[in-house]
C-alpha cells in the first residue's frame, strides 16, 4: 500500500499529523494544562518524515528539487520551518513553540494541498540541470523557514509582552518562555535567515553573471527586496533601534510580504533551457 502512494497522500498525511499536535495543544490550553511537548514533538517529527517522503517523491518526478510551483513553495517552507524547529525547539524546551509550529505547517501544509490551481502545472527540468541554480532556489527556500519560525517567535514575544504589561500572568500564558530567550532566539533565526539568503543570492549571482539572458528580472527584484528588508531589520535590531514589540512587528510583516510574494513570483519565471551536453525535458503538465 505505501509503496503505491502518490507524493500528495504523503503530503496529506504529513498535514494531518500536524493539524493533530496543534488540534491535541489546543485542547491542552483550553482545559488550563500544558501541552504535551514530548507527544506535540513526536507529531511534527512524524509529519516531517512523511512530507519529506513526499517532497522526495515530487523531486524524481520533476527531476529536480520540488520548487516549480506555489503548492510545491509552500509545502517547502512548512518543511523547513519544521526543520528549525526540530533543530532549535529542542534546546528552547518549549512546549509553545510546538503548538505554534504545528499550527504553522498544518495550515502551510494543508492549505496548498487544498488549492488545485497551485498545484495544476508541473514544471519538469526547471533549473535546466544546473546544479547551481537549483542550490540557489533552495537556498532561498530554506531561509523562508528560518522567517517563518522566526515570525512564530516574534509572535510568542507579542503575547509576552501583552501579558507583562497587562498582568495576565496566568493561565497558558504562564506557559510562554521569558522576554529575554524570545528575543534571544528571535535575533538568532533573523541572523541565520538572512546569512542563509545572502548565500543563496551570492550563489544565484556566480550563475546570473554568466548567463544574464536567463535572468528574470521582476523575480530578482522580488527576491532583492525581501532580502533588503531583512537586512534592514537586522542592522536597525544590531544598532538597538528595533526592540521588544516593534522588532516583533517588523519580523511579522516582513514574513508576510515575503510569503506573498512568493505567488508573483511563480508566476514570473520560466523553466531554465536545459545545458546543451544535457537531455533536452519538456516541462510537463497535469
Amino acid at each position: 500500500m505505501w509503496a503505491h502512494m502518490s507524493d500528495r497522500e504523503w503530503l496529506w498525511i504529513a498535514g494531518e499529523l500536524y493539524l493533530v499536535g496543534f488540534l491535541l495543544g489546543t485542547w491542552s490550553l483550553w482545559r488550563g494544562g500544558r501541552p504535551s511537548t514530548v507527544l506535540i514533538h513526536c507529531l511534527i517529527a512524524g509529519g516531517y518524515v512523511l512530507q519529506l517522503v513526499g517532497l522526495y517523491l515530487r523531486g524524481v518526478a520533476v527531476g529536480g528539487c520540488p520548487l516549480g510551483n506555489t503548492f510545491e513553495l509552500f509545502q517547502f517552507t512548512a518543511w523547513s520551518a519544521t526543520t528549525f524547529y526540530l533543530i532549535t525547539g529542542v534546546s528552547f524546551r518549549s512546549s509553545i513553540l510546538g503548538y505554534f509550529t504545528a499550527c504553522l505547517a498544518a495550515v502551510l501544509t494543508l492549505s496548498s494541498l487544498a488549492i488545485p490551481t497551485w498545484d495544476a502545472v508541473r514544471r519538469a527540468n526547471l533549473f535546466g540541470g544546473n546544479p547551481w541554480i537549483e542550490f540557489h532556489a533552495a537556498l532561498a527556500l530554506f531561509s523562508y523557514g528560518a522567517f517563518a519560525l522566526l515570525t512564530l517567535t516574534a509572535f510568542m514575544l507579542l503575547l509576552r509582552d501583552h501579558s507583562l504589561k497587562h498582568k495576565h500572568l496566568g493561565g497558558w500564558f504562564s506557559f510562554l518562555p521569558p522576554l529575554t530567550d524570545l528575543d534571544q532566539i528571535s535575533t538568532r533565526l533573523l541572523a541565520v535567515g538572512t546569512a542563509l539568503m545572502t548565500a543563496s543570492l551570492a550563489v544565484g549571482a556566480v550563475y546570473w553573471v554568466s548567463a544574464p539572458h536567463t535572468v528574470n528580472l521582476a523575480k530578482l527584484m522580488m527576491t532583492v527586496g525581501v532580502w533588503a528588508a531583512y537586512c534592514v531589520t537586522s542592522l536597525l535590531r544590531a544598532k538597538g533601534l528595533l526592540v521588544s514589540r516593534r522588532f516583533a512587528w517588523a519580523c511579522i510583516v516582513v514574513f508576510v510580504i515575503a510569503l506573498l510574494s512568493l505567488g508573483p513570483v511563480d508566476s514570473s519565471r520560466h523553466a531554465l533551457p536545459p545545458k546543451p551536453q544535457g537531455p533536452t525535458t519538456e516541462a510537463s503538465a497535469r
